[in-house]
């Protein structure tokens, strides 16, 4: 029998493709007339029976707005009721007392809520909202004053780049348990913002800076999302200074110190039940409405792929801080059309091309 390797530890179920916001770089291009997908909540309880059977893992119910669909409290209680931490992904807009006295009774582990500026302004603008700043701070107090544990998500471009230690600032006076830091990945309505996305040389000063910040917090949980090559500049940094960098763990989280963990301990099975490598990426590794997801898991051509790391191409293959790192497969694929190749927002040059130490 064939030794299992990769146990998934974070599953994101895209329970429905519809939203009531209209953002920029939304990966599943949602709207109100998106469709609501083809899960019962029957087939929902067998899809949740399924993954059960293969692991424990955190869920996030997400989306569009997962808030839309009327079962969804239902699915939650029924996931765990299977063992799994239920966690919500929400734009934050439809947050009201008595959606949190919902999620406390259901034993919702986090609610994750949309940040991406510090002032209606900026926020609005990339979401392509009015109100929908006032109306996510909202919810994150009705979720703070009900002792309901939240984090937030903020997405950068370079139109909001300038804006991240503000946002940072903000989320930690909601009351925030973590702060992640999305670099967006062009995918989904993100085709559209190509010449907005952040430098290769902006990017590492960022994660620079995101390094510095994270070594003297105390009081809140930080992570770059979509940014693999952080973990580069973590053992970077911290060899240079000659300390021992110990992260803070998250429980909620992929529970990995690693870069892209896409296939290996997480995917996304989208409303139509499709399952992909992460939450950022359009290629499809089967369906679970045809195939088990633990066959899906275990043997699809994709996954198989972005496990076998001597097989990656260019720099990243070559690279010392691969099995680190490993780079953005999913941005991989958006800018070169094969999830293989080299993470094309990463400056770093591997030691073997330039017959030097780092730096």
């Amino acid at each position: 029998m064939k030794t299992v390797e990769y146990f998934p530890k974070w599953i994101a179920w895209e329970v429905t493709r519809r939203c009531n916001l209209n953002c920029v770089h939304c990966r599943s291009s949602s709207d109100m007339n998106s469709s609501e997908g083809d899960f019962t909540s029957e087939e929902g309880h067998k899809l949740l029976k399924e993954i059960s059977g293969l692991s424990k893992p955190v869920l996030v119910l997400s989306g569009g707005e997962p808030l839309l669909r009327g079962d969804i409290f239902d699915l939650a209680a029924h996931g765990r009721s299977l063992g799994m931490r239920i966690c919500i992904a929400t734009n934050g807009t439809l947050i009201t007392e008595e959606v949190c006295r919902k999620m406390r009774e259901t034993d919702i582990k986090m609610v994750s809520l949309s940040l991406d500026g510090s002032t209606a302004g900026i926020h609005n603008d990339f979401r392509q909202s009015p109100g929908a700043f006032e109306a996510v701070l909202r919810g994150a107090e009705i979720l703070r004053r009900n002792g309901q544990k939240f984090l937030i998500n903020s997405s950068f471009s370079r139109r909001n780049q300038a804006d991240i230690p503000n946002v940072f600032r903000l989320a930690k006076s909601l009351g925030a348990t973590a702060w992640y830091m999305f670099m967006i990945v062009p995918i989904g309505r993100g085709d559209e913002i190509m010449s907005e996305l952040v430098s290769k040389e902006d990017y590492e000063e960022i994660l620079d800076w995101h390094y510095r910040q994270e070594k003297q917090e105390d009081e809140i949980l930080m992570r770059p999302t979509c940014a693999p090559h952080y973990y580069r500049i973590v053992l970077q940094r911290a060899k240079a200074e000659g300390v021992k960098f110990e992260r803070r763990s998250l429980t909620f989280s992929t529970g990995g110190g690693k870069g892209c963990v896409a296939a290996q301990s997480i995917c996304l099975i989208d409303c139509f039940g499709n399952v992909k490598p992460c939450s950022y990426f359009p290629r499809v590794a089967g369906n679970v409405k045809q195939t088990p997801f633990r066959e899906i898991w275990e043997n699809s051509e994709i996954f198989t792929d972005l496990r076998d790391f001597k097989s990656y191409k260019g720099k990243c293959g070559r690279c010392e801080y691969l099995n680190v790192c490993g780079g953005c497969r999913a941005r991989a694929d958006a800018l070169h059309g094969d999830y293989m190749e080299e993470e094309p927002f990463c400056n770093y040059i591997p030691v073997g091309q330039r017959g030097n130490s780092y730096e």
